[in-house]
């Protein structure tokens, strides 16, 4: 057998399309919430793969699913179902407010599938000018052509014009705005209940609710968009179950395969009907490995003992960087919800949330960030006390550096 090629940080630079620009050093091995490199350095990780890694690290019944999968079906196509994708849907539909499910790879293309769903069943209405699609300034969807212009972050879609029409956007949170844009053209509204790229900004209760009645007034479907914020990351299986708001489609990923790439789109049987037979697809939508993964990951989330410690977590954190911005008042603002949280820069530090975050890997630790003026921590949902306690001390020695 060959030996694996030797590869290190330069050989990013030098063997890949340079849409990312990855930390200075290669992470090799996971353990719960802790990660080495190559060097055998460890790091607490407080990113989670980006609000994915929901159980951690090599979770133990995680990977006893994939490797018992492994050991009997990968794929088979969509011309077949497999019995994990069909006890997955179950799953998602005994625990929300759906009927029907279609699986995918990611949450852009569950947002793909959720917009084009809108669209067709406006048409088979009967009305072929209700297509207009209504988003959120400083929302993101996902980077496909659609999703990506549906997103209101133009930094993100301009360079890739013309772009998708049809789609107008207004400020987030604010219901004036939106009820002067919603009308009877409009086909759907896409909103996230927090902004997770977008600064970690809730939504208002009053605002989701608002929409609520407007799509109801104009005959517009409802989506929510929960690839961060779905699977146990705000204390409840799912955001719009803190709002008292249902939508008529929400799209979730991320956390669904704990790490292993699924998506899905999920919706009532009056509107999954019109997504028949030809319409829409995906190669390893919903293949039995990703779905025997994620019906693991959701059983273990979607229960009280993980939901109720993740509001346990929440305050581990609040109390450790309250203390933190005590001795350095570096944040205004610590807000989110569950284990989804944005602490907002001082406009003294405004712009810098990429340099905590590379001190804070030099430090030991693992964090992300929500634009350039907020520190975002998406951590997994059952991370000891003791790793967050350990990490919040190697990210206060970051802090210290920055406010020296």
């Amino acid at each position: 057998m060959e030996q694996p090629i030797a590869v290190t940080r330069q050989s990013f630079d030098d063997w890949m399309i340079p849409v990312y620009a990855p930390a200075d050093f290669i992470l090799v091995r996971g353990e719960g919430s802790q990660v080495w490199d190559q060097q055998g350095k460890s790091y607490i990780d407080f990113a989670g793969g980006i609000a994915v890694n929901a159980l951690g690290h090599a979770h133990p019944q995680v990977l006893a699913a994939l490797v018992e999968q492994a050991g009997k079906l990968w794929h088979l196509g969509n011309g077949y179902t497999n019995e994990p994708v069909l006890r997955l849907a179950k799953q998602l539909i005994d625990a929300t407010f759906a009927d029907k499910v279609f699986f995918c790879n990611s949450g852009a293309e569950a947002n793909e599938a959720a917009l084009k769903l809108a669209r067709k069943y406006a048409l088979d209405s009967g009305n072929r000018e209700k297509n207009q699609i209504v988003a959120f300034n400083n929302a993101f969807h996902g980077r496909t052509l659609f999703t990506v212009s549906a997103g209101g972050q133009p930094k993100y879609s301009q360079d890739f014009a013309p772009l998708p029409g049809g789609i107008t956007h207004t400020p987030f949170n604010d219901l004036g705005a939106a009820a002067q844009v919603i009308n009877d053209r409009t086909c759907a509204v896409i909103v996230e209940p927090i902004q997770g790229e977008g600064g970690v900004v809730p939504a208002q209760a009053q605002f989701l609710q608002g929409l609520r009645e407007l799509c109801d007034r104009h005959g517009a479907l409802l989506i929510f968009d929960e690839v961060q914020t779905g699977v146990g990351r705000t204390g409840s299986l799912y955001a719009y179950m803190n709002y008292g708001v249902v939508p008529d489609v929400l799209t979730t990923a991320k956390a669904l395969g704990g790490g292993f790439p699924i998506g899905a789109m999920i919706t009532t049987d009056k509107l999954a009907k019109t997504l028949g037979v030809g319409t829409h697809g995906t190669t390893y939508g919903g293949n039995p490995l990703a779905a025997a993964v994620a019906g693991v990951v959701f059983s273990l989330i979607n229960t009280s003992e993980v939901l109720d410690g993740v509001k346990q977590r929440l305050e581990w954190f609040i109390a450790g960087l309250t203390e933190i911005n005590l001795q350095y008042p570096i944040f205004s603002e610590i807000r989110g919800a569950g284990l989804l949280i944005g602490c907002a820069l001082n406009p003294e530090y405004a712009g810098r949330a990429k340099q905590i975050t590379q001190l804070a890997n030099e430090e030991g630790v693992i964090a992300l960030i929500a634009g350039p003026d907020v520190v975002r921590f998406t951590p997994s949902l059952i991370i000891p006390e003791q790793d967050v306690k350990e990490g919040l001390a190697r990210f206060a020695r970051a802090v210290a550096r920055i406010c020296s």
